[in-house]
């Protein structure tokens, strides 16, 4: 047998139209899941079915939102009698945020919370009680550098994914019994279409400077691929990786390490 081979399994990747989440959702794909995303944008969603399908590979696309706990237990239950088990699951959807406590709205604040801490318990919510079902799966939670340490101006943005963490942490403990792994992923800065979004926003005229800029603040001297990243989500995701429970993974170029 192949290593890393998720053959039959079925696999949700939350926020999978884009980024991180498309590679994620392409990857699983390559290696034989039955890959759904979750998405709210519609539009990429179909582009990453499309390109999936086109590559071999099995993928439906489900339009939700994910902060809204009854559409992703719903879902998840719709997911879960179509295979007849719920084998991975991948918080992966996010959004950004820059300020500090000062400039930080209200607003903003139960915007990240929405999307980052409500949503990841709603997936793990919808999930753990399938999982236990089919006797075991793994959940993967994206987290942040910013989970660990202090970032200027990430206030919001901070919080929540210390709060991925800690999730992670408690959903490992909690299910150790009932054979489901719960891990999470720290990425530094990786070079996804939002990076460029931002740069054009923000700084119209100068986005290779400040692209190579942002890149210096990796140790290693670049961002991240989207598709490094997806990497690791496979081996945390597959059998190899049964020994792995309640851990971090930073993925970041030297960020933590070689900045503290």
């Amino acid at each position: 047998m192949p290593v890393f081979d998720l053959s039959g399994k079925t696999a949700v990747v939350t926020g999978g139209g884009s980024g991180i989440g498309k590679s994620i959702a392409q990857v699983f794909a390559q290696q034989g899941a039955n890959v759904h995303i979750l998405e709210i944008d519609q539009a990429s969603g179909q582009s990453t079915l499309n390109e999936i399908t086109e590559s071999g590979g099995t993928c439906l696309v489900h339009p939700s939102d994910i902060s809204q706990q009854a559409e992703v237990n719903s879902l998840a239950e719709k997911i879960f009698e179509q295979h007849g088990s719920l084998d991975i699951w991948v918080n992966n959807a996010g959004i950004a945020h820059i300020g500090n406590v000062e400039t930080t709205t209200e607003e903003d604040l139960d915007r990240i919370y929405q999307v980052h801490i409500k949503g990841v318990y709603n997936g793990m919510h919808a999930c753990v009680p399938l999982m236990k079902k089919n006797g075991g799966g793994v959940i993967l939670n994206l987290a942040s550098v910013a989970s660990v340490l202090g970032i200027s101006d990430r206030f919001a943005y901070s919080a929540s994914k210390g709060a991925v963490f800690t999730m992670t942490l408690s959903v490992a403990r909690d299910y150790l019994a009932d054979n489901i792994r719960c891990n999470c992923i720290g990425p530094g800065r990786v070079h996804t279409p939002f990076v460029d979004g931002f740069l054009k926003k923000n700084y119209p005229g100068q986005e290779q400077e400040m692209f190579e800029k942002l890149s210096q603040t990796q140790p290693i001297g670049r961002m991240g691929k989207p598709e490094e990243i997806a990497y690791l989500a496979l081996y945390l995701c597959s059998s190899e990786a049964g020994f792995v429970t309640g851990s971090f993974y930073p993925i970041d170029g030297g960020f933590i390490t070689l900045n503290s």
